[in-house]
């Protein structure tokens, strides 16, 4: 292995304001500012011997052997540019804030990395427009070398570096002041959707592929404890339903958005890619890549790197080991694993045949391929459960348990194989096993909302109801409307579940408000809540359901069908719900 290039350098961050905002009202006009200002920002900086290492067109990242020079570079360029706007006539104006920070860096190629990197990125999110921000050592390094007043601003949070960062300004009047954050916001992770990407290829064919890569990013992020993400399925719905972009970034939160293009043409792929803040649309990182097809693993190993850097920086980065998931070396097989899981998320008969076909073409393709058999079950499963399938149930079981063992044969660290493995021995009531391999599953992909409602379902169970409650809400809140469905009420019914394991009864009872349509599980449990808030069942519309559907039910097959593991949880419940 390579010996790692480091040394002490300045990095200067620029990024001009507003760009996306001004992109959509007029993009020739734009582009045109654009070029005017980085006609005046790349020159004067390679007049101070600086380096431009990564630009976006709207942001640019350059390094430099002294903090003085670099100060110099962006003083001289931010007065270029304010004279430029006060000057012309060319709309719209753009203005800029820049970041600058001496530190520690990563050389790699031609590529740097490394605190200083992310440091001077995150101080120039927090510049006034228009002014320089920079750190402490910076400061100390240039105090009474340069013409300009230096004003200390206070301590910022910079995302995952500090919560209690000293910054300064120049070319400001010194009067906007800085306020650290509460401790529970600076250490909040960051929380981001990767939208649909659009795709721009003439062969409607490939919309599979564009879907494949868009699930594999999503997969692979919620194998990182450090962020938050949004499922597939909400993600998805944010472009089926058309929504705007900046509501569903306040209804759920968010920190940041990736968006992107795929364009396939033959056996090479184009993807454009972007990741931006949510607050203000400002872009962070974004990239071009022209690859050929059989370069998809690599490539996708890449964009989650480098998206990771700009979010939390290259030493946190380096310590996450993710499992390779790369299923294939063939590319046939690849594709028709793809085409398979593009199928299994339509939902209907027609497409879950075609999804099992798909997959095992893929298996004949290479029949070492573990997703292949992992999605095969997953999808053995929806024709099962939604009657897709004319085949008996325990045939069905017996091809999916075949199949899962296959997978983890061929990979042990295939998170769907502990995921769906963990259902099985629930419904086998074998907690231990469920628990083991809700675990693993949960260890690998701890970000994933199908894991975290099947682990959750699992610990309340068990007793360990206070982190299995978090992992419901969790999901819940990643995933509120979940694959396949139209409503909350499956998210909804774990929750319920959850607080009745948790005896929190009025929990119980305000979830309840919230179901579009009552199963037989939560009645049961909601009824035996109101009795112990001694509310009058009788009253209650879930005792005239009890009545009007759920009369001649046989309660104690129902019940097991709970899988209570405390015998005296489950015989309580029984006898309460047939005593009324």
């Amino acid at each position: 292995m390579s010996e790692v290039k480091r040394k002490l350098a300045t990095i200067l961050a620029t990024d001009c304001v507003g760009f996306s905002k001004h992109m959509q009202d007029n993009e020739e006009r734009t582009l045109e500012s654009l070029n005017l200002c980085r006609e005046i920002i790349d020159p004067i900086i390679k007049k101070y011997s600086g380096r431009i290492f990564h630009t976006a067109g709207d942001s640019v990242i350059a390094e430099f052997e002294s903090p003085v020079k670099s100060v110099n570079a962006a003083i001289e360029f931010q007065k270029e540019i304010k004279k430029q706007n006060e000057d012309s006539n060319k709309n719209p104006k753009l203005y800029w804030r820049v970041g600058i920070h001496l530190d520690d860096i990563i050389i790699e190629g031609e590529n740097i990395y490394g605190n200083g990197v992310n440091i001077a990125a995150r101080i120039e999110s927090h510049c006034p427009v228009a002014e320089i921000l920079i750190s402490n050592i910076v400061r100390q390094q240039v105090d009474k070398r340069i013409d300009e007043n230096i004003h200390p601003l206070g301590k910022v949070d910079l995302k995952n570096i500090s919560n209690d960062f000293e910054v300064f300004s120049i070319l400001g009047d010194g009067k906007k002041k800085f306020g650290v954050k509460n401790k529970d916001i600076a250490n909040k992770k960051p929380k981001f959707a990767i939208l649909p990407f659009a795709n721009t290829s003439n062969d409607e064919d490939s919309g599979f592929l564009v879907d494949g890569i868009f699930e594999d990013l999503i997969t692979e992020f919620s194998m990182m404890r450090e962020f938050e993400i949004l499922s597939r399925q909400t993600s998805m719905n944010f472009k089926d339903e058309n929504k705007d972009i900046k509501e569903f970034s306040n209804n759920f939160n968010l920190d940041f958005i990736v968006t992107g293009g795929i364009r396939a043409s033959g056996k090479r792929v184009r993807i454009n890619i972007e990741l931006s803040d949510a607050k203000d649309d400002s872009i962070i990182w974004s990239n071009k890549y022209d690859r050929v097809i059989e370069d998809i693993f690599d490539l996708q190993d890449e964009i989650v790197r480098k998206i990771s850097i700009a979010l939390l920086g290259e030493i946190e980065v380096s310590s996450l080991q993710r499992s390779k998931r790369k299923p294939t070396e063939n590319i046939s097989s690849y594709e028709y694993l793809l085409r398979g899981k593009d199928n299994h998320h339509k939902f209907t008969k027609e497409a879950n045949i075609e999804a099992i076909k798909n997959f095992d073409k893929a298996i004949e393709a290479d029949v070492n391929n573990a997703q292949a058999y992992a999605w095969k079950v997953c999808t053995l499963g929806q024709a099962m459960f939604r009657g897709f399938s004319d085949k008996p149930p325990d045939e069905i079981m017996e091809e999916c348990k075949q199949n899962i063992e296959k997978a983890l044969e061929l990979n042990e660290n295939d998170f769907e194989c502990h995921r769906m493995l963990s259902a099985v021995y629930l419904s086998n009531h074998d907690f231990v096993l469920a628990e083991d391999h809700g675990l693993k599953a949960f260890n690998m992909v701890p970000n994933d909302p199908r894991v975290l409602s099947g682990y959750g379902e699992v610990l309340v169970r068990v007793g360990k109801v206070d982190k299995g409650l978090e992992l419901l809400n969790k999901a819940f809140e990643l995933d509120p409307i979940p694959q396949g469905q139209s409503t909350s009420d499956n998210r909804i019914k774990d929750l319920i579940l959850g607080y009745f394991f948790a005896k929190d009864y009025t929990k119980v009872i305000e979830y309840s408000f919230d179901l579009r349509i009552m199963d037989v599980r939560s009645l049961a449990l909601i009824l035996y809540s109101r009795s112990k808030l001694e509310q009058d069942i009788k009253a209650s519309k879930e005792y005239q359901y009890l009545n009007q559907e759920f009369r001649d039910t046989d309660w104690t097959q129902v019940i097991d069908r709970f899988h209570i593991q405390d015998n005296s949880i489950e015989e309580d419940l029984r006898s309460f719900i047939t005593s009324i």
